[in-house]
């Protein structure tokens, strides 16, 4: 569960005050909101790579303070060492996880098997390609290769910052039901930050809308038909989208 309380955090202005919400285990999220809302602040906040100024955040109990081993992060830019291949991309974290430990501090109990590589490298689709460089690939191996990093380390909670955006559209489709596939199959809980009211209606069971700041009160769009099939090309989707489009107008 995560769970954020009274939740305060300003740059030259208050992006959130006093802001509460709350994720339960295996839930499908997608936060939407205009450009310079708070989407990606909220994400770097739930990874741990900010910090509230007041307020806390907790995930399964445990107040968020630093980066926390069980969160996997996502980020558009994909973040691969260009001077690595796919495999040894996937590899990192369990290398530096075999270094540091899982927590990042102690040296780990027992060592790291690099056989979950290979899984990943088959069910990504990126077996053919594992002795390839991040410059040799297409946006969307590009993309499953940093997939493929983040699910080795079997994360618990799955954050994605806009990761299809850079995408044509019929890559961007598959990759948004792979997505939908995975975290199905592994139990997964994501939240996955989007400026497309589309992907956020196709992708969220439940939709976190924010506006302009300062954020005081999480405003949740329920979707229990995300995800389905053909959900696209139902008019569900397409009222859902409406609803969305009014909502940001204001």
């Amino acid at each position: 569960m995560i769970v954020v309380s009274n939740l305060s955090f300003r740059y030259q202005q208050p992006i959130f005050e006093q802001f509460n919400w709350q994720v339960e285990p295996g839930e499908t999220w997608a936060v939407l909101g205009p450009s310079g809302c708070g989407k990606s602040t909220l994400l770097a906040l739930l990874a741990g790579l900010k910090v509230p100024q007041s307020g806390e955040i907790r995930i399964h109990g445990e107040r968020i303070l630093r980066p926390r081993p069980q969160t996997g992060l996502i980020l558009q830019d994909y973040g691969l060492l260009p001077w690595a291949t796919v495999r040894e991309n996937i590899a990192l974290g369990l290398r530096i996880r075999s270094f540091y430990g899982a927590d990042g501090v102690h040296a780990p109990k027992k060592s790291l098997s690099l056989k979950r590589v290979d899984f990943w490298l088959e069910r990504l689709g990126l077996a053919s390609v594992a002795a390839q460089y991040p410059a040799q690939l297409s946006g969307g191996q590009r993309q499953r290769t940093a997939i493929a990093r983040t699910l080795v380390l079997e994360p618990d909670v799955l954050l994605m910052d806009e990761p299809f955006s850079s995408l044509d559209a019929p890559t961007r489709e598959g990759l948004q039901a792979l997505t939908l596939e995975l975290t199905a199959e592994h139990g997964l809980t994501l939240i996955i930050v989007t400026h497309a009211i589309e992907e956020a209606a196709l992708l969220g069971r439940k939709i976190l809308l924010l506006h302009q700041p300062p954020n005081r009160q999480a405003q949740v769009i329920p979707n229990p038909s995300a995800g389905s099939v053909r959900y696209r090309e139902q008019a569900e989707y397409a009222a859902l989208c409406h609803v969305l489009r009014e909502s940001l107008r204001g």
